[in-house]
């Protein structure tokens, strides 16, 4: 692994000379733990004494939707409580009568529901967080289920308060006992974090609000609103538990996620439709589905990729919304990151 460390360290250094992101964290691995890992640039360019650990706590966005709902929505799935072709409104009082009656899970796990593409919850609901869900699961839909595949947060709100239903657990809790605890995940949680843990997590976008850059509270608006827990964001990891998830992926062991619902998920879930999506995790870009190399992302510059057909998992860490929100220059480097990973 050292010449492919080096050149990944060498393109990770690049990001943080480019402004792309104050610092990142990697690590690639099988199912036996990590194979090589590092970590480049700040914490915080405000504090140039402090460098990007590997112990560093993200703010993992949009991975949420992977170490929350997906993996307990598979466990539920694998308990026979959810059954993903079935209507949602057969079985769930919440959503029948009204637009999400024929959705399905399905639907939702492969972004095909037709659900509204923006979030927008504030403006649509106001703050309270019952009129937020009963807003969410009674909105009219933007087009017929199974028509597109149209990626949308509201997917895995959804899908977060299908769990709840089905659990009867607030999702945190959910996640806590069925996936992250089981898999040794100890320091993976939902926002705001105490100060002792918030001082080693990398710092997010500017908060005008505050008058300094988000740190230990979720990027995303719509966690920030629904108290830091949601299906969409607001979990908080680090390297060392990414792995151990990724790592059970690979080789799942008796508790959390089963292999079928891993087998299931990784594999193509939306026919002819296009862009082609399995359950959640959908194919690397500029790869083939029969390549197996598979993809979840952040926004707030995280991505997970596993590769069941190759052996191997990837992790890379960053903070890139501390500078812009433009996604471009990134998606470069993750591009490359992955690509250098399989050179």
């Amino acid at each position: 692994m050292t010449h492919t460390t080096d050149r990944i360290e060498d393109l990770l250094q690049t990001g943080v000379r480019d402004e792309v992101y104050p610092g990142a964290v990697w690590a690639v691995g099988n199912a036996d733990g990590i194979q090589a890992s590092g970590a480049v640039g700040l914490l915080d360019p405000d504090h140039p004494d402090e460098p990007m650990r590997l112990d560093t706590v993200f703010d993992v966005a949009s991975l949420t939707k992977i170490l929350a709902v997906w993996s307990t929505i598979g466990t539920l799935v694998e308990e026979g409580k959810l059954q993903l072709h079935t209507p949602l409104g057969t079985f769930w009082d919440e959503v029948a009568d009204h637009p999400l009656t024929q959705a399905t899970a399905h639907h939702l796990l492969t972004h095909t529901a037709g659900l509204p593409l923006r979030a927008n919850l504030k403006n649509l609901y106001g703050t309270d967080p019952q009129d937020i869900r009963d807003g969410v699961l009674h909105e009219a839909l933007h087009r017929p289920p199974g028509e597109a595949v149209e990626y949308t947060d509201r997917a895995a709100l959804v899908l977060g308060y299908l769990a709840e239903h089905l659990s009867g657990q607030p999702l945190d809790q959910l996640a806590t006992d069925r996936i992250w605890n089981p898999l040794g995940m100890t320091q993976t949680r939902f926002g705001p974090l105490p100060d002792a843990e918030a001082a080693h997590c990398a710092p997010t976008e500017y908060d005008e609000s505050t008058g300094t850059h988000l740190k230990g509270t979720a990027h995303d608006f719509s966690a920030r609103l629904l108290d830091g827990v949601c299906g969409i964001a607001g979990t908080f990891s680090v390297l060392d538990d990414l792995a151990l998830f990724l790592r059970h992926m690979l080789n799942p062991a008796p508790t959390a996620i089963g292999p079928s619902w891993i087998k299931e998920s990784l594999r193509i879930q939306t026919g002819g439709l296009t862009p082609a999506r399995g359950l959640f995790w959908h194919p690397a870009p500029d790869t083939e589905p029969t390549e197996d190399i598979w993809v979840h992302y952040g926004f707030t510059g995280t991505g997970l990729w596993v590769s069941p057909a190759r052996s191997y998992w990837a992790v890379l860490l960053t903070n890139k919304v501390y500078f812009t929100r433009d996604r471009g220059p990134l998606t470069e480097i993750r591009n490359k990151f992955r690509a250098t990973l399989l050179a």
